[in-house]
Parts: C-alpha cells; sequence; structure tokens
C-alpha cells in the first residue's frame, strides 16, 4: 500500500472513529456515570474488539455476506433491537452511588463483544477492506485494522473525558437523568442509518 493511500486510510478511519455513534454515546455517558478511570477497559474493549472485528471481516465473514445477503440483514435486524434495549438501560440509569454495586461500566469483554451489534462498526469496517483491502489478502488487513486500533486511542479518550468533564454539572439527580435520556435518544438517532433503507427503500 502506497503512502497516499495510508494517509487516506488514517484519514478515513479518524473520520469514521471520532463521529457520533453508538460507541461514542456510551463512552460519554459512561464518562458522566463513572469516570474516566473506570472507563478505560471500556475503551480498551472498543479499539481492540473494532480491530479484530476487522480481522475477522477481512479474513472470510465478507465472503459470508456475499454468498448469504440475508445473513446481513439479519444481522442488522439483530443490532437495531439490541441497541433498542440499551437505550432503554441508559435513559432508565441511575446514579452509581445510588444503586450500589449494581451499576457498573461496560467491562472489556462486553465491550470488545459490542463492535459485532454495533451497525456504524460494520459500516466502518466493511467499508475500509472493501476500498483499503479490496483483495483481502493478510497484509493488507492487518494494515486496515492495526490503523483503527491506532486511531481509536484519540477518539475513545476524547468522548469519554467529555462525559467526565459533564460530571460536574451532573451533580444533580434531574440533571443526570435528563443527560441520561439524552444519550439513549441520541443513541436511538444513531439507528437512522441503518433504519431508513428498510423504511423508505
Amino acid at each position: 500500500m502506497t503512502l497516499d493511500l495510508i494517509l487516506a486510510l488514517a484519514g478515513f478511519a479518524l473520520v469514521a472513529s471520532i463521529t457520533p455513534g453508538p460507541n461514542n454515546v456510551m463512552l460519554m455517558t459512561s464518562g458522566a456515570n463513572f469516570g474516566l478511570r473506570r472507563t478505560v477497559p471500556h475503551m480498551a474493549g472498543i479499539g481492540i474488539g473494532m480491530a479484530v472485528m476487522i480481522l475477522l471481516v477481512g479474513a472470510g465473514l465478507m465472503r459470508l455476506f456475499d454468498l448469504v445477503p440475508a445473513s446481513y440483514a439479519i444481522l442488522k435486524a439483530a443490532s437495531v433491537v439490541y441497541l433498542l434495549w440499551l437505550a432503554w438501560k441508559i435513559a432508565h440509569a441511575s446514579a452509581p452511588e445510588s444503586t450500589g454495586e449494581t451499576a457498573r461500566p461496560l467491562t472489556f469483554l462486553q465491550a470488545a463483544a459490542f463492535q459485532w451489534v454495533n451497525p456504524k462498526a460494520w459500516t466502518m469496517g466493511l467499508g475500509a477492506i472493501t476500498v483499503y483491502a479490496p483483495d483481502r489478502s493478510f497484509a493488507a488487513v492487518l494494515l486496515v485494522a492495526g490503523m483503527f486500533l491506532l486511531v481509536s486511542l484519540p477518539s475513545v479518550t476524547s468522548w469519554t473525558v467529555l462525559g467526565r468533564e459533564l460530571r460536574r454539572w451532573l451533580d444533580r439527580p434531574s440533571r443526570l437523568t435528563a443527560f441520561n435520556w439524552t444519550m439513549a435518544a441520541l443513541l436511538v438517532a444513531s439507528l437512522y442509518p441503518v433504519v431508513a433503507p428498510l423504511l423508505f427503500g
């Protein structure tokens, strides 16, 4: 891959990773509710989970979608249902101190697994493989996965820190409730690119 293509891939990965989407909405919510330190496993799970997903998609899962297009539609439907349930959980979350041990940020494995039901992650991964690793060679797929892992650091950190800084304003339960409902609404709104083609053809 030429230097120009590598720079283009870096730009694509950064823009795709740092723009609003389910991962970033959840990171900001976690930063606001739990702080930066407790959200680190969640942050690491996103970066590594996304890279692993890209590797596996490039290694063969993409061929499954080519052979059985309905499998991608089923994956989209499952993703929408899961994210709607997650939005409901976020909207009804209470302050960590008011719920004791039941209030926890996502773990590393939970965040990594979430990438498999994140429509934006699938769109980013499939698009990156199609454009920057069209031959699906191991070296090209590895480069795409590595680039997404690299750019995930500024992205996940920025959104989590933004949420953490909001904690000072969210010291009142009413404000925290309003914030969580807003984040839940944004999570639902992030599904529009997935749902729109199904509703409007």
